[in-house]
């Protein structure tokens, strides 16, 4: 106490220790900073990936051939073949028209009435008769049953034979079965060339489309769906053939260019090998039968590549019966001839620069989370 005064007295001042002030919570802000600086990248990455993400890609193939063309629809060979099949058109036109002349000439009768008696002006009848009307085309499932369990499934599908869009698209996949009059035009050459040139001159993106379409109304509730679930062959066939249109449509338009025929046409009519025509009903969801034996040649080879893309879509009856029919190609052809797996699947995904629409909870969650942050 004696030296406390004494240094009081000397001018000198004691500091106390000042006491410590009680801590004060103090908001983490660090750390909620990260948090949301990591969500937001993580979520800027996830609607990078959306909005940059391609498209699946299919196998483009590139056909260097010359387009010509036939009829009411295109065809594509090469230059050396085109100018082989207009010569040839020529000739058969001439020939035809050569053909014509002498059907008028003959199909002429001339009738003269000769009467007793008095002399009178001899009458002269004269009539002409020209013949050979073009046959018509083979009409879509006219041997299907008609025993329905439905009163509304016929109904519906006479409707849609008489639809204009169907008859436009003229689907080759609904005359392999089911169709007495297609059955009867294999048996030609000219007949079977005649059908196959209606049903490629129609456009296969529309039709395509369009048959879809029509087999998800064919197995509506109010349509045919009963006898679908009822396993009614015809309408069962009837769906798988509005489903498999692309496919069929592409393989039954492929041009042979060494003859400039159909290659299915060249198929059906082959009567020393029937079973070359089967390969045509595996989109059909048909097997290949073990007593094929396949014609190991350009058309062959083609029809299985088209098959190969096709199974992309695993949608497609293809994808069912592609590989074993592979397998027994190769077993007949070689090792190497057709591909004997299945294309890469192609999923169906959003239109590039679009967010899927499962997407859009995104920014309100970000909005939300923001505001919690700023509050706590």
């Amino acid at each position: 106490m004696a030296s406390a005064a004494a240094s009081l007295q000397a001018g000198h001042v004691i500091a106390r220790p000042a006491r410590p002030s009680p801590p004060t919570p103090r908001r983490s802000w660090t750390s909620w900073t990260v948090v949301l600086v990591v969500f937001v990248c993580f979520v800027s990455h996830t609607l990078a990936a959306a909005l940059d993400a391609a498209p699946p890609m299919e196998t483009l193939v590139i056909d260097h051939r010359t387009p010509y063309r036939e009829g009411r629809g295109w065809a594509i060979q090469s230059e050396r073949n085109v100018q082989r099949r207009r010569a040839q058109k020529r000739q058969e036109s001439d020939e035809s028209d050569e053909s014509t002349t002498t059907s008028l000439r003959a199909s002429v009768t001339t009738t003269f009435s000769i009467a007793l008696g008095t002399p009178e002006p001899s009458s002269v009848s004269t009539s002409t008769s020209v013949s050979a009307s073009a046959s018509p085309l083979p009409k879509f499932l006219d041997s299907m049953s008609a025993e329905f369990k439905a009163t509304s499934c016929p109904v519906f599908i006479n409707n849609f034979l008489q639809d204009p869009t169907f008859e436009q698209c003229y689907p080759l996949s609904m005359l392999l079965e089911k169709s007495k009059s297609f059955f009867e035009a294999q048996k030609s050459l000219v007949s079977i060339t005649r059908t196959l040139d209606a049903t490629c001159a129609a456009n296969v993106t529309f039709c395509n489309e369009y048959l879809q379409s029509l087999a998800s109304n064919l197995t509506s509730p109010e349509n045919c769906l009963t006898d679908y679930e009822a396993g009614h062959p015809g309408v069962v066939g009837a769906y798988n053939a509005m489903t498999a249109y692309a496919p069929i449509y592409n393989v039954g338009c492929l041009h042979d260019p060494e003859t400039s025929a159909y290659c299915y046409a060249n198929a059906v009519t082959n009567l020393t090998n029937p079973s070359a025509a089967y390969i045509y009903y595996l989109p059909l969801n048909k097997t290949l039968p073990g007593t094929t034996v396949p014609s190991c040649d350009y058309c062959l080879q083609q029809t299985m590549a088209l098959y190969h893309a096709a199974t992309a879509d695993r949608r497609q009856l293809i994808a069912n019966t592609y590989e074993a029919a592979a397998s027994q190609v190769n077993t007949i052809c070689g090792p190497e001839f057709v591909n004997d797996s299945l294309a890469g699947a192609v999923v169906p995904s959003a239109a590039p620069g679009r967010l899927p629409q499962s997407s859009t909870w995104v920014p309100v969650m970000v909005s939300v989370l923001v505001a919690v942050l700023w509050l706590v």
